[in-house]
């Protein structure tokens, strides 16, 4: 991308600047946070094995709020940091009687069998779903949800994979409501999907 935008190039751009300043400014504020995703549907249609050795649908998975992250059970760090988290937030809002639903979808189908899937979510929450499939599936999820995932070259067993690691709030009758980054806390998480909920109820 060239540094330099000459003539009507230009003045495109600064209009478009400031009509998006401007809408920024009249939009109406969402009183649950920030829940713009650069203008993509997030979601959809997936078909998946869960972690019960059953082939499930989205819609079988997400009958209730619920947070969705995908990762990868061989993760070192990040994947069991987040599964943790998300957990915790779902064990703050049992207390406050609010029910949330939590998935973990693995990007590494290969290793990531139903019965190890099954063992990494129970690590985290008694009701946390663990879902893989094959290859072609976790794709078509993947894209569904605007994430990201690549296996790292190398050791052929111990490989890493590199992939995204935002949560989505979703819904099951509306679909997606917002996300939350790595740096999201428990205590976050929880009020933002509290406030969702209590919205929409």
């Amino acid at each position: 991308m060239k540094a330099v935008i000459f003539g009507s190039t230009t003045l495109a751009a600064a209009a478009a600047i400031g009509i998006y300043a401007w809408q920024s400014q009249n939009a109406t504020p969402d009183p649950c946070g920030d829940t713009a995703v650069a203008g993509s549907t997030i979601g959809g249609p997936f078909e998946l094995v869960s972690e019960t050795g059953e082939t499930v649908t989205d819609s079988d998975v997400i009958t209730k709020p619920t947070l969705v992250y995908f990762g990868y059970t061989f993760c070192p760090d990040v994947c069991p940091l987040d599964s943790a988290r998300n957990a915790q937030a779902a064990y703050i809002l049992e207390d406050q009687g609010l029910d949330l639903g939590t998935v973990f979808i693995s990007v590494d189908p290969q290793r990531d069998t139903v019965e190890v899937v099954r063992d990494f979510t129970d690590n985290f929450h008694e009701d946390m779903i663990g879902l893989t499939g094959t290859p072609e599936q976790v794709k078509a999820a993947s894209q569904a949800y605007k994430t990201y995932y690549r296996v790292q070259e190398g050791d052929p067993e111990y490989y890493l994979v590199d992939h995204s690691t935002q949560t989505y709030l979703m819904f099951p009758e509306t679909g997606f409501k917002t996300f939350f980054r790595r740096d999201s806390t428990p205590e976050q998480i929880a009020e933002v999907s509290a406030c969702f909920i209590n919205q929409l109820s």
